[in-house]
């Protein structure tokens, strides 16, 4: 026992160093990217997007197989070729998560966005009576938060922390930035109640496999496990959910935010199994935004990981 205590120790003592030189590494090339404008960094990411999609094959073959499923009518050439794009996508978002405090301020946010049926969102979050919104892993999910931070509204996310907890911190700093609080998903069940009886807002990504405890909905054709934690929520407070997204138009640093359905008490309240219903409600629209460019949904995610009982 006591030659194994030092061994251990070591170990985590290399592990922190590890951590320490990648978060090194990660201020350096921010430095370096910024000596370039936002355009130019993101071609430079659709480059190494496309890079991922080459060499890192699990992932592709998840992809591809995520696609061919959720869209059977689809060519094979279409099934490729969007799935190459979602890669593009997700190496755009690491530039846009360090570039939007640099970039979008209280002057100019108009510069970087438009919004379509956002009003009444706007507006049920200004009541201050508590609003729950719902996203998923899709174009730029994170500048919606920025952006309402930057107005003043009350707005908590929920959000995984990296393993690297000096590259955490720092994230963190740079999506809080502007207002937005940002609460770690361990630990965050025992918040959720209390922050929105306080009348703030409460966001989700609500696209991720919930394991074998989740509800079974359908999601492009297929039943997939969805956190129950939102519906519970929404139902337990009677609080309203929005369900938003953010496109990126083109390659540029430039998002369309919209709301493409707001689910009301009042709407649950005569089903049968309303829980079900809610998390299946926002799911389906989640899946009709996703629909209107599915190259910029997060494919390789193993979002039907988890089958029913009796389900393969």
């Amino acid at each position: 026992m006591a030659d194994l205590i030092p061994s251990k120790r070591k170990k985590k003592k290399n592990s922190l160093l590890k951590d320490w030189l990648l978060y090194l590494a990660l201020r350096v090339l921010v430095v370096f990217l910024y000596l370039f404008n936002v355009e130019t960094n993101l071609n430079t990411a659709c480059f190494l997007g496309r890079l991922l999609w080459k060499y890192y094959h699990r992932g592709r073959k998840r992809a591809l197989d995520n696609l061919r499923a959720s869209f059977p009518e689809k060519s094979e050439q279409w099934i490729w070729i969007t799935g190459k794009r979602s890669f593009e996508h997700i190496a755009m978002l690491a530039i846009d998560v360090l570039f939007t405090p640099r970039l979008v301020k209280k002057y100019n946010w108009r510069n970087y966005s438009r919004y379509k049926n956002a009003e009444r969102a706007k507006w049920l979050m200004k009541e201050g009576k508590g609003v729950l919104t719902v996203a998923a892993h899709y174009g730029n999910f994170e500048i919606t938060g920025y952006l309402l931070g930057l107005f003043g509204f009350n707005i908590y996310s929920i959000a995984r922390p990296l393993d690297n907890k000096f590259i955490n911190k720092y994230l963190y700093s740079v999506r809080e930035q502007a207002g937005q609080k940002i609460i770690d998903k361990k630990g965050a069940a025992k918040l959720m109640d209390q922050i929105s009886s306080s009348g703030a807002t409460l966001c989700f990504i609500a696209d991720q496999d919930a394991g074998r405890k989740g509800i079974f909905v359908d999601f492009f054709g297929r039943k997939a496990s969805t956190y129950k934690s939102i519906g519970l929520l929404a139902i337990t407070n009677n609080l309203p959910i929005v369900v938003g997204y953010s496109r990126r138009l083109d390659n540029r640093f430039f998002f369309e935010i919209g709301s493409n359905r707001i689910i009301f008490p009042e709407e649950w309240a005569d089903k049968d199994n309303p829980l079900e219903w809610v998390t299946a409600e926002y799911t389906k629209a989640i899946e009709q935004f996703v629909r209107q460019d599915p190259s910029q949904y997060w494919w390789l995610h193993r979002r039907w990981k988890h089958r029913p009982r009796g389900e393969r």
